[in-house]
């Protein structure tokens, strides 16, 4: 991705710029921040996947390492009014909100019961060579009732932020699954 600077930081010129199909940015987490434009068509990738993607950002012939922080849109039109972009260094720790790949079919689902998927995303601290593309959640093994803990993911070279104890999905019962597993069918069994 590349970008131009700024010459002014006005709501005037932005709106200007915007008209161009040019969007907004700004570039902070080094020694300053570096106020640019960048394209609007450049954010498609990075904007319509699930994916946390580390960015390579030139201004003006220079490299920035960076991730996507914040972005901002029109309330109507949904056209992106503003980006932040935060550079990072390799040495250091580095904070982001990771995709969630679920895998396999549970047991719990097949007899009838209902997927309750808690999060899309877990927060990760890690340093840039450490973080993650994606957590695999193999849901393979979880029946009815079975709920799969942030604890029992193996985290390797980096840590997840969430409470060990919170659960990331579970196969909740539902009507279904109680008749199926009362035998006969028809009524829920009584508690």
């Amino acid at each position: 991705m590349s970008g131009f600077p700024r010459e002014s930081v006005g709501k005037k010129d932005a709106r200007r710029h915007r008209a161009d199909g040019k969007i907004p940015c700004v570039l902070y987490g080094n020694e300053k921040q570096i106020h640019f434009l960048a394209d609007e068509k450049d954010f498609a990738q990075v904007l319509f996947s699930p994916d946390t993607y580390f960015i390579n950002l030139t201004i003006e012939g220079k490299s920035h390492d960076c991730v996507l922080k914040d972005i901002q849109y029109h309330p109507v039109s949904d056209h992106i009014l503003h980006a932040d972009f935060f550079e990072f260094s390799k040495d250091k720790l580095i904070t982001l909100s990771i995709p969630i790949h679920y895998e396999g079919v549970a047991p719990g689902i097949i007899k009838g019961g209902q997927i309750v998927k808690k999060f899309r995303k877990l927060t990760v601290k890690a340093l840039p060579k450490d973080m993650p593309d994606f957590i695999k959640v193999d849901i393979s093994h979880l029946d009815i009732n079975d709920k799969f803990l942030v604890k029992e993911l193996v985290q390797e070279n980096y840590k997840i932020l969430e409470k060990q104890e919170r659960y990331i999905v579970a196969i909740n019962p539902t009507r279904l699954s109680a008749t199926t597993e009362g035998g006969e069918g028809g009524e829920a069994p009584a508690k």
